[in-house]
């Protein structure tokens, strides 16, 4: 990318499909070039997409649950010859399934990306953001962080860290020029019941799920704005995040279980 160019420059992980590529259309579509990371290789295609848009897109190919491979998408932010405007970190991924069963190794996996890079990642544009002056930071949080999931567990508990980090940090920078956004998609039409083996449930079977450009289109202006958060999707999924976060976690849990337990998609 040129020393010269004037647009401005975005970041957006786990850009490679669902809700983080409608993230990185909406940034090319509103004048931004962009840093588009994902680990698979559809992420090339995506970036096709976006040029498409008028956007100058570097991809950036990286297992974000490595911490070198976030120093790496890191240094590819900072080599890039002009300051990061905003970030969308979106990068997540499921596990569904009862807490004594699921794979440890898929959970410590979803840990390390859902957590642990968000915070690492989040620290570093966070740092060079504030030393500048300006920014905009957007987290994918989800409704799911607003109560307990019974047989989604650890990613429930996954996105209770984004949120809380997310509001925590927003006060941190509040005086500085940089704003932090949290977003809270309902079930939205993607990847991520496949991929978290959620199929069979009745959340996961469900065919009123999300738009991922609406979800997207509603976060992006919730950024640009400057909102703390943003129940972004439709009425419905809106209205479910609001209820989920005045019930009492007991309540709320046992609301969730019918709606996450393995096989419910039968009952």
């Amino acid at each position: 990318m040129p020393d010269t160019a004037v647009r401005p420059l975005a970041l957006v992980t786990g850009a490679s499909s669902g809700i983080g590529l409608e993230l990185a259309k909406q940034f090319a579509e509103n004048g931004y070039d962009l840093i588009v990371a994902a680990e698979d290789t559809a992420l090339e295609a995506a970036a096709l997409q976006l040029r498409q848009r008028g956007a100058a897109v570097s991809p950036v190919r990286a297992d974000l649950a490595r911490r070198e491979e976030v120093e790496k998408l890191v240094a590819a932010v900072r080599g890039a010859g002009r300051p990061l405007d905003a970030a969308a970190l979106n990068a997540g991924v499921g596990v569904g399934g009862r807490f004594v069963e699921t794979d440890l190794e898929a959970e410590l996996d979803l840990v390390a990306l859902n957590c642990v890079s968000t915070m690492h990642l989040a620290k570093r544009v966070a740092q060079d953001m504030v030393v500048r002056g300006e920014g905009r930071i957007l987290f994918t949080s989800s409704v799911a962080s607003q109560a307990p999931q019974p047989f989604q567990a650890v990613y429930g508990a996954s996105k209770a860290f984004v949120q809380s980090l997310a509001l925590a940090l927003r006060e941190e920078v509040a005086d500085t020029g940089v704003t932090v956004t949290a977003m809270l998609p309902g079930p939205t039409d993607t990847e991520f019941f496949d991929r978290g083996d959620l199929t069979d449930t009745k959340l996961g079977a469900s065919d009123k799920k999300d738009d991922p450009a609406q979800v997207a289109e509603q976060g992006f202006r919730a950024l640009m704005k400057g909102e703390a958060t943003v129940f972004a999707g439709s009425l419905a999924s809106r209205a479910m995040g609001r209820m989920s976060a005045m019930t009492p976690d007991t309540v709320a849990a046992k609301t969730m279980k019918p709606m996450t337990a393995p096989g419910s998609a039968d009952g």
